[in-house]
């Protein structure tokens, strides 16, 4: 298991049963299983930044940890399904252990595969990032930090705002590509360095849907409301927990 994240026990409340204690300590573990991960892509950015293939080689030995975990969280969700039998808000909150438990570690892979990006690179050579590229690698991990902040004190409205945020993303997204496409056309001899970035765009522009995914899960757990595929129904009412 991965080390326990101090910064969570200051919203978790106190238990009083054993169910509930048995979800703290899930809450605790899936909180600091994600920590891990958001660690792990700051770091892939840094190695991509900095052409720096040590650094970017210790975050791909550390995907094997965040996969092992995955599966131990995921293991204790349904042992706690099928012993405890929980309901309404408990049962919320097991479905969304599950849910971000394999979202979590879906942004480890992410990292990993930009920290192969990162060992690939010619040091010698100081690669010019487009702009929307590092606007993309300092916004996507600061949403990870605000989703998590969401998480820990089930703020519905901050999970929101991480939603909103997603669009941005998406908009430096399609920017990214437009400079690269006029990187390329500039400089021919630099399209392998061109495609590198805008496939470290994709990776970023993904972790971004996942903070999106989870963030509606965070809004479904604390209201029982799912907002999920509402922005794609113009007119769409979300559905409360109740009417499903």
């Amino acid at each position: 298991m991965i080390g326990p994240l101090g910064e969570s026990e200051s919203f978790t409340p106190e238990p009083g049963t054993t169910l509930e204690h048995e979800l703290v300590r899930l809450r605790r573990r899936l909180i600091t299983e994600a920590s891990y991960a958001i660690h792990m892509l700051e770091s892939s950015l840094v190695a991509l930044w900095e052409a720096d293939a040590d650094r970017a080689a210790d975050v791909r030995a550390r995907e094997d940890r965040v996969d092992e975990e995955e599966v131990a969280i995921e293991q204790e969700c349904l042992r706690l399904m099928t012993l405890q039998q929980p309901f309404a808000h408990d049962f919320r909150l097991l479905t969304f252990c599950l849910k971000v438990n394999l979202d979590v570690e879906r942004v480890a892979d992410h990292a990993s595969s930009i920290a192969k990006i990162a060992r690939s690179l010619d040091r010698s050579v100081q690669t010019p990032w487009p702009t929307a590229l590092r606007d993309m690698g300092d916004r996507v991990p600061a949403m990870c930090h605000d989703l998590l902040r969401a998480v820990l004190r089930e703020d519905a409205e901050q999970a929101r705002e991480v939603i909103g945020a997603d669009k941005v993303i998406d908009q430096l997204d399609k920017r990214l590509f437009d400079e690269v496409k006029a990187w390329i056309a500039r400089e021919p001899e630099a399209i392998d360095r061109g495609l590198l970035a805008y496939r470290v765009g994709r990776e970023l522009e993904r972790v971004g849907d996942l903070m999106a995914n989870i963030a509606e899960d965070v809004v479904y757990l604390v209201t029982g409301t799912i907002v999920r595929h509402a922005k794609k129904r113009p007119g769409s009412v979300p559905r409360s927990a109740e009417s499903v």
